[in-house]
């Protein structure tokens, strides 16, 4: 959970790259974000420390845009996506992204300054996407943590599907939990248990 905190925190400062003008306009769109997050971040940080809810609903307009949550959500459900109705993917879409909105959300809220160290980015596996290799450098002489982003290209924009911390992926992480609750419970009973976790704050 530490590390899923810390990729949280990570995907302020995400450098998204490929060659040439794609690489300029990757960086500069994650620079102008992270910018813009963490000048809110400290602009309201009084309105946060009084409704800490705030900081989920900055992540959501500010962040959340840059991220594919349908290509995330269908990954992490795997095979049994296809079996689920067109319905039923949207509630796993909105419910999922509500979870990830949150643990982004309190990864702000720990981040104290580690430094990032990034690498060169380079082709991913599929054509139109790309791996942008980080280090996280803790403090204290902690060894430095890998976190790989992989990101594709969408109606013309860099959209991170998956981050691989400590070449542990986040989307197969949750591919097995989801994986046990709908072999129990169903597709449906994956939405329920996503839905009253959110609602818990969990």
């Amino acid at each position: 959970m530490k590390t899923l905190i810390m990729a949280g925190v990570l995907l302020l400062l995400l450098v998204g790259a490929a060659n040439g003008a794609a690489d300029d306009a990757a960086t500069r769109l994650v620079e102008r974000t992270a910018g813009r997050m963490l000048a809110t971040l400290q602009a309201e940080r009084a309105a946060i420390d009084r409704n800490p809810q705030r900081i989920n609903q900055l992540v959501d307009s500010i962040l959340a845009p840059h991220f594919d949550f349908e290509m995330i959500t269908r990954a992490a459900v795997g095979r049994d996506w296809n079996s689920a109705t067109p319905a039923q993917q949207r509630a796993l879409t909105q419910a999922f992204r509500e979870t990830l909105v949150r643990t982004y959300a309190q990864a702000l809220l720990k981040y104290s300054g580690q430094e990032i160290i990034y690498e060169a980015a380079k082709p991913g596996t599929r054509t139109g996407t790309v791996v942008v290799p980080t280090q996280v450098r803790g403090t204290g002489g902690a060894p430095a943590i890998p976190i790989d982003y992989r990101m594709h290209r969408q109606g013309g924009a860099w959209k991170v599907y998956d981050v691989i911390i400590e070449n542990v992926s986040l989307i197969a992480n949750y591919r097995g939990q989801f994986r046990t609750t709908i072999g129990r419970s169903g597709i449906d009973g994956l939405i329920r248990e996503l839905e009253t976790r959110n609602r818990r704050g969990v």
